[in-house]
């Protein structure tokens, strides 16, 4: 609905006389209420990414938040003397989150008033509100799904795989390789559905349709033995990108039907959308059939159009397409495939099913 809040994607903190009682500079000793610490706990686990804007030396206030037991929960801290409106920009640039979905916490007026004069996309509470925060309605998801309960460790992962991508002197192939990559391929459960909901709204550059599937869509096509929903989960040596796609195949006597295919951004530098795609045509390559891939161009899936015909597809005609065909697909073009055997991927292991109507 159009009145429904902009959810907060990252809640920035100051430090004194708002997350901590006292003035760590002034009073030595600044003690955190165990009221504060259940709300930073519980936004964590939401998924909301929290952050730190403080006046103060870094050095001693990190360890203060160490000693009190949340320096784990903050995400890019920026503790110095600049203004905290720097400081909540670049943080929400490094997050490559927009300033709209960013919310900043202070006791003093004047700096939630700065912030508002040069971010004025970005909500301010006054420290006061804190105790609140978990019951408002941008504080609150409509679901939480796995990955979003664990969305901070799956950034700090990022962080550490970004600067290992710095420092490594050779080739990307073999930094790819060094990851320790594993790809996983499941048909989805119950458990999974909320994730692949999720997908199918977010992702927009990778996104073969830009057609949104409702858990109600995605329940009947589980329960479809002509059907498979399948989820794509990505990790490495640093950690788990979680859930990074989804497939909806549908499957006819010459051709299997690719109704949905999406991934995430995130994952497009790692190889994970050519080996999917590749892993897919093999196996249909193997089960003696083509492919047939749904396509409706939109403004920003540019992306997935190379994608499909650098893996092949046309948008040449071929008998088998009347087997998915059908004359209300509006918008929505066939990419065709005559599958052939493709190897499997040189810079990361892949785990997965077989595809086809008879289940294993």
């Amino acid at each position: 609905m159009a009145d429904e809040p902009i959810l907060v994607k990252c809640l920035v903190w100051d430090l004194d006389n708002t997350l901590w009682r006292g003035t760590l500079l002034e009073d030595g000793e600044v003690a955190l209420p165990e009221e504060i610490r259940a709300v930073i706990v519980e936004l964590d686990s939401r998924g909301i990414l929290q952050s730190v804007a403080s006046k103060n030396d870094h050095d001693h206030a990190w360890a203060r938040l160490t000693e009190l037991g949340v320096a784990e929960y903050f995400v890019l801290p920026r503790i110095g003397w600049g203004p905290k409106s720097e400081s909540v920009r670049a943080i929400a640039d490094e997050l490559n989150f927009a300033a709209k979905t960013i919310a900043f916490v202070d006791d003093q007026p004047a700096e939630r008033a700065e912030v508002t004069y040069h971010l004025p996309e970005v909500r301010c509470y006054d420290a006061s509100e804190v105790p609140e925060l978990t019951r408002r309605p941008e504080f609150s998801p409509e679901t939480v799904t796995v990955d979003a309960k664990r969305r901070r460790s799956m950034y700090q992962a990022g962080f550490r795989r970004d600067a290992a991508r710095e420092s490594f002197g050779g080739p990307d192939e073999d930094f790819l390789r060094s990851l320790e990559l594993v790809m996983e391929i499941k048909r989805a459960d119950e458990i999974d559905l909320s994730r692949v909901e999720e997908l199918t709204l977010r992702t927009s550059q990778m996104n073969a349709t830009g057609v949104h599937y409702s858990d109600a869509d995605l329940r009947a096509l589980l329960a479809d033995p002509d059907h498979d929903v399948l989820t794509v989960t990505l990790a490495d040596k640093f950690g788990t990108h979680g859930a990074v796609g989804v497939l909806l195949l549908g499957y006819h006597e010459q051709v299997w039907h690719l109704k949905l295919l999406a991934t995430s951004c995130r994952v497009v530098s790692f190889g994970a959308g050519a080996a999917l795609l590749n892993w897919l045509v093999d196996s249909a390559a193997r089960a003696g059939v083509h492919l047939a891939a749904d396509f409706r161009r939109t403004d920003r899936n540019r992306m997935m159009d190379i994608a499909y015909r650098f893996a092949g597809f046309t948008d040449d005609d071929c008998a088998c397409l009347a087997g998915p065909g059908g004359s209300d697909r509006g918008e929505i073009q066939f990419r065709h495939l005559v599958a052939d055997r493709r190897p499997a991927p040189s810079t990361m292991t892949l785990a997965a099913p077989e595809l086809g109507r008879v289940r294993g």
